[in-house]
């Protein structure tokens, strides 16, 4: 009787784990599927999706991990390819990200000076916004465009402004598309005004910016160029099949793991010491 008692205390005790313990796996499951849509919002690829993203990254994995296994002929050096040639893929669309956020950054204010020359001329706020597609700067007429093309299908403009915040993916274009909503839900006369005002504030950051960037440019590649030169010299040396397989035991891949974790580990600390901040999206 006490064995039936502890067993169903026991089953007890894990349902109740279990059903604590899902929603949090989901809710993080969730915002790792979030933030995964939102980079390929902000690197222009919106059609992308967050698993489409990862079922790249394992194919390009297992691509590396057959390719090094024929190549070296050893597991642990075709393990540590299989990872680092999974990561490509993400490297790849987090650069785009980031080259597409700094043309963006340095078109807003031009894209601003448009909408304020369209309000004054007394354009309305569909017609300002959607002339951006046409005569506005090349990197962000995509998203606005697109605005077009939904308003002019629906006519409705909140949510046409909800798809242009989503394509956007930018704290400068939340800020820009709310003043909008306001001003178009209760009237704006100052809008002109705010957004000449904003325009001067994204050209004063977007100049102290292009200062620090370039400053801090040359640390950045020296710590790239020397995070990524003991793994050059390990590609190198499985040209070599009596060099390389020294790695293939447990000594080796220990090596590996270690060198790999360090090496990922300070690359990261760099990027946070060095890191610029950046504005977040608190009108999402």
């Amino acid at each position: 009787m006490g064995y039936v008692l502890g067993l169903g205390i026991g089953v007890g005790a894990l349902l109740v784990w279990s059903g604590v313990t899902a929603p949090v796996r989901d809710a993080a499951r969730g915002r790792r599927r979030g933030s995964l849509d939102e980079l390929l919002a902000r690197a222009g690829a919106p059609g992308t999706t967050a698993r489409g993203l990862i079922a790249v990254c394992a194919a390009c994995g297992l691509v590396g991990l057959v390719l090094a296994l024929l190549v070296t002929a050893t597991p642990t050096v075709a393990l540590v390819a299989g990872i680092g040639a999974a990561y490509v893929p993400l490297a790849v669309i987090r650069g785009r990200a980031g080259r597409v956020a700094e043309e963006r950054a340095a078109a807003w204010p031009e894209a601003v000076d448009h909408l304020a020359s369209a309000v004054r001329a007394g354009m309305s706020l569909p017609e300002a916004i959607s002339g951006l597609g046409e005569r506005g700067p090349e990197p962000l007429r995509e998203p606005f465009v697109a605005f077009a093309r939904d308003y002019q299908a629906s006519g409705r403009f909140a949510e046409c402004l909800d798809g242009l915040k989503a394509r956007l993916a930018d704290p400068v274009g939340d800020r820009v598309v709310e003043a909008l909503r306001v001003a178009r839900d209760v009237g704006g006369g100052d809008l002109g005004r705010m957004l000449r005002t904003l325009s001067g504030f994204l050209r004063d950051d977007l100049r102290t910016r292009g200062e620090l960037v370039a400053r801090q440019a040359w640390t950045i590649n020296g710590a790239r160029l020397a995070v990524s030169a003991p793994w050059i010299v390990l590609g190198l040396m499985s040209l070599q099949r009596d060099a390389i397989t020294r790695f293939g035991s447990g000594t080796g891949l220990a090596l590996l793991v270690v060198g790999l974790a360090v090496c990922v580990l300070a690359y990261r600390l760099m990027l946070l010491i060095g890191r610029l901040p950046r504005e977040p999206r608190v009108l999402r």
